[in-house]
């Protein structure tokens, strides 16, 4: 008899932040705060009404909040986690930078998020998996 995979996440997770900043010539900056709860089933994302980032042009914004989404369902769909994945994420805070955000950087900062948060339920991968 096999044992039913775990979900994740198996309880909320609230206040997950991630500042992603690299200073070199190709700058990447990013800081988010997300929030991981169970869901019914699959993978569900969306921004917090009334969120507001200050941050010019604010076209760039629904792609970086898309970026963050990707980031997280990367790695939470890595089939090394052995997880069913039954998780709603919500996008509590962000912040850019003209120099240095961009969706690349937004992508990490939602991956890093999603490792954070599998972290603080012991279901990460080991390290160097992902």
């Amino acid at each position: 008899m096999t044992s039913a995979l775990p979900r994740f996440p198996p309880y909320p997770i609230r206040g997950v932040r991630v500042l992603h900043r690299k200073q070199n010539c190709a700058p990447h900056f990013a800081q988010i705060e997300v929030d991981f709860e169970p869901a019914a089933e699959g993978f569900a994302f969306e921004v917090a009404q009334g969120l507001t980032v200050e941050y010019e042009p604010a076209e760039d914004l629904p792609r970086f909040f898309a970026a963050v989404a990707a980031g997280i369902e990367e790695l939470l769909s890595a089939p090394e986690h052995e997880a069913v994945i039954a998780t709603r994420v919500v996008l509590r805070h962000a912040r850019a930078d003209t120099f240095g955000s961009h969706e690349s950087a937004f992508r990490i900062a939602g991956y890093l998020a999603a490792r954070q948060a599998m972290e603080r339920t012991g279901s990460a991968p080991p390290n160097g998996a992902s």
